[in-house]
């Protein structure tokens, strides 16, 4: 009979997660991992593979983790599509100009630093940001049928300007850009999408 693990597997990738996060994955070693996880090198390698699928791992978890969060903002918060719409941009603005460490996303740094070489991260970074677009989309398209965004507008072209500017907002807010200019270009993005026209 197999020895049973004596360790949570999901505390592990978080860990590891946020290693790799904190130094990438270049430049986060075996010793980092280890000192991270609490667990030995035959432990690590033994449970999740090489550094290369670990990193996989906890990469896929928090992309699944980061459309579930996005799905629930946009259509699980109170209010109509177009309140939760803004309360979502308006909400990941803020959210970065909290993060004082300039941490990032990461999504956003995995994208950088390793989608050129590494097919398996570049397709699931792909694969969230058309998650992200799709989600934006349909709430948009709620927003349309409430007659609170123009029907006739694309849905699709107003999902990927959102989704564009959120992600533009991510990497300045990381570069040390101010509160004041990436509200303002939170605010810029909403005032594009078309209103409605309600009848009378």
């Amino acid at each position: 009979m197999a020895r049973p693990r004596e360790f949570s597997e999901a505390a592990v990738v978080r860990a590891a997660r946020d290693q790799f996060w904190d130094t990438g994955f270049a430049g986060t070693s075996i010793i980092d991992l280890t000192k991270a996880t609490g667990l030995g090198k035959g432990s690590l390698y033994g449970a999740f593979g090489d550094k290369h699928q670990l990193y996989l791992r906890a990469f896929d978890d928090y992309c699944t983790e980061a459309v579930s969060h996005v799905e629930k903002e946009l259509f699980e918060g109170p209010g109509k599509a177009i309140d939760r719409l803004r309360a979502h941009v308006v909400g990941t603005t803020k959210s970065v100009i909290a993060d004082k460490a300039h941490r990032g996303c990461l999504l956003a740094k995995s994208t950088a630093e390793l989608t050129s070489h590494d097919p398996a991260v570049a397709e699931r970074a792909l694969k969230t940001f058309v998650e992200l677009e799709n989600l934006l989309t349909a709430c948009v398209q709620e927003a349309q049928r409430d007659r609170d965004i123009d029907p006739d507008a694309d849905a699709r072209e107003l999902g990927g300007l959102l989704l564009a500017t959120l992600r533009g907002i991510e990497a300045l807010g990381k570069a040390g850009v101010g509160r004041r200019s990436l509200l303002r270009t939170a605010e810029a993005a909403l005032r594009a999408l078309p209103p409605g026209h309600r009848a009378r």
